[in-house]
């Protein structure tokens, strides 16, 4: 397929070897004559880590079929190949007055890869994952059938599929429910809290009162400022715009420099400039949904900053009434280590349920931190944070993984095996094989799931 490169977005991974074209691959799949462990689909390569790679085979790239069906104004369900892109989603409801009804931190995530991932947003406390807002799907498998599934029809392979990282086949389309909104815009606000503590006891009431919320923290304060940060909630505006923002790069990052401009005295002058800026108002005002939603997509490749040994990603959720002990540790980690987070984000997961057999949001509060690639010392604060977490109860977000331990992974999701059971034989993605694949499979869970 040319010289493109199928990377995943924490640059920390080599990108794929190979790669095949999706009318190729469903051409292969209808043969049944597909290798077992030879392929996974691969979206637009928005996942940090390997559970979009294959390297013992090659990834399916999935782009090409991006053509929205239908579209019903008066429900909101929409029908579109699983590689349309979510901006494009946004894009044509728009007018109608509708919005997907969750959403990530970027829109440049295809409609596959957002139910493969399950992905959550910043209203999960009223509205769950992206998988509580899908439908139906098509899958196709790789004994040569595609399969419609739903709640009711083939329900098992429904939920094994939203979050199972596409390891269940290749999802063909989807419908999915979006949400009617008074428009596009959002209504922000900015609250400053001095430390952790004081975030814990706004968290709960700022998610009664509004559709959307999320804490940044400035993670390299110290002394009487450490836990500092600000809460930003949001509701769209009854008043604004129904016409959707080119999805485009105003700025970019043209270059790859030979090192990690993100080091410590940067992240120190920025977090204080991004605090003043964003937090010296608290008074509410008008946001583009771009600017809310997705701050980062207006700046191409800027995972180029983090330098050539690329990112780790680490996001971790950790039950509620643990919550006030187990962050301020794993913040206390990355600073003894010395490790600075460029973002530094934390929220509250609230008990809407997903339809998903895996899905990495559950009750309690998600802490996610960035740490440029220093080899050794950074994977040795990953597995410290991995444990923190793990003994609190919680969980690491495998879609953002890219070397978590097969233990790890399995305190995280116990229901693993239930999914290795129904996962089609020539899907194998590299974080399965190096997770799922060295745990032992019991046949009594495997059977239960056929």
């Amino acid at each position: 397929m040319g010289s493109e490169r199928f990377g995943s977005f924490g640059l920390a991974t080599p990108p794929a070897r190979r790669a095949m074209p999706a009318d190729e691959a469903i051409a292969l799949l209808k043969s049944g004559t597909t290798k077992p462990g030879s392929l996974i689909g691969y979206g637009n390569g928005r996942s940090y880590g390997d559970s979009c790679q294959n390297d013992a085979g090659m990834v399916v790239d999935m782009r090409p079929l991006n053509r929205i069906r239908a579209f019903n104004p008066e429900t909101g369900v929409l029908e579109a190949d699983a590689g349309t892109l979510l901006c494009d989603v946004i894009a044509h409801a728009a007018s109608y007055g509708f919005f997907p009804a969750v959403v990530p931190g970027t829109q440049f995530v295809t409609l596959g890869g957002a139910i493969a991932n399950d992905v959550h947003g910043k209203n999960h406390h009223r509205r769950g994952t992206f998988g509580c807002h899908v439908e139906s799907l098509t899958l196709l498998r790789s004994d040569g059938r595609t399969d419609r599934c739903s709640d009711t029809e083939n329900a098992r392979l429904f939920r094994a599929t939203i979050g199972g990282m596409g390891l269940t086949g290749l999802i063909l389309s989807a419908s999915i429910r979006l949400m009617r909104v008074p428009s596009l815009d959002i209504v922000e606000k900015a609250t400053r809290f001095r430390d952790l503590g004081e975030f814990f006891d706004l968290a709960g009431a700022a998610d009664q009162a509004n559709e959307y919320a999320v804490a940044w923290i400035d993670q390299l304060a110290g002394g009487r400022a450490r836990g500092r940060g600000l809460l930003f909630t949001g509701n769209h505006a009854e008043h604004g715009s129904h016409t959707a923002s080119r999805a485009g790069n105003r700025l970019s990052v043209p270059v790859q420099p030979p090192f990690s401009v993100l080091n410590r005295p940067f992240l120190t002058v920025f977090n204080a400039a991004y605090r003043w800026k964003k937090g010296r108002s608290s008074d509410a005002r008008h946001a583009g949904y771009q600017g809310f939603f997705f701050p980062l997509d207006g700046i191409r490749d800027w995972n180029r900053l983090y330098g050539p040994h690329g990112l780790f990603q680490h996001q971790s959720v950790v039950p509620e009434a643990d919550a006030r002990r187990t962050v301020p540790a794993l913040l206390e980690a990355a600073r003894r280590a010395g490790q600075g987070s460029f973002l530094t984000v934390l929220k509250r997961f609230g008990d809407v349920r997903s339809p998903a057999l895996l899905s990495f949001p559950r009750p309690g509060y998600t802490l996610t931190l960035d740490f440029p690639n220093r080899g050794e010392r950074t994977l040795k604060l990953l597995a410290e944070l991995d444990h923190i977490t793990v003994e609190a109860g919680g969980a690491v977000n495998p879609y953002k993984d890219a070397r978590m331990e097969p233990e790890t992974f399995a305190a995280s999701f116990p229901q693993w095996q239930r999914l290795e059971a129904l996962r089609d034989p020539a899907f194998m993605s590299s974080f399965w094989a190096r997770t799922a694949k060295k745990l032992g499979v019991r046949r009594d869970i495997a059977e239960a799931a056929e």
